[in-house]
């Protein structure tokens, strides 16, 4: 079974390693829309396969690092394409979420990319 929790920050970046006349070179910020999944058994007793409350603590940490941030200026984010802050995210809380499956990161309504832990 995949359950999976949706979160919202507001970051600005700019993306150092495109060439210069690159738009994403330039400062500019995104609303990302980023989902955690997991998998597991539901349980029986439960009827789930985890607390969404849980996701939502475990994420706690990393949306306040994110949230309103240049995200440019967070360690291992120097270069914070979506993949790059998917990545991020992913060892972060794998180590606390251990059911952790997928991350899924939207920077806008048609473009984003997911990161399966590979």
């Amino acid at each position: 079974m995949e359950i999976y929790k949706k979160f919202k920050i507001e970051a600005a970046h700019l993306l150092p390693n495109v060439p210069p006349t690159h738009k994403c070179g330039r400062l500019h910020g995104h609303s990302f829309q980023i989902t955690v999944h997991v998998t597991g058994e539901m349980g029986s007793q439960t009827g789930w396969v985890i607390d969404f409350a849980d996701i939502k603590k475990a994420f706690a940490p990393l949306y306040e690092q994110l949230d309103h941030h240049y995200l440019n200026e967070i360690e291992g984010l120097e270069n914070p394409t979506s993949e790059h802050l998917a990545k991020w995210i992913w060892h972060r809380l794998k180590p606390t979420l251990p059911e952790l499956d997928q991350i899924t990161i939207e920077e806008t309504c048609t473009s984003g990319c997911i990161y399966r832990g590979l």
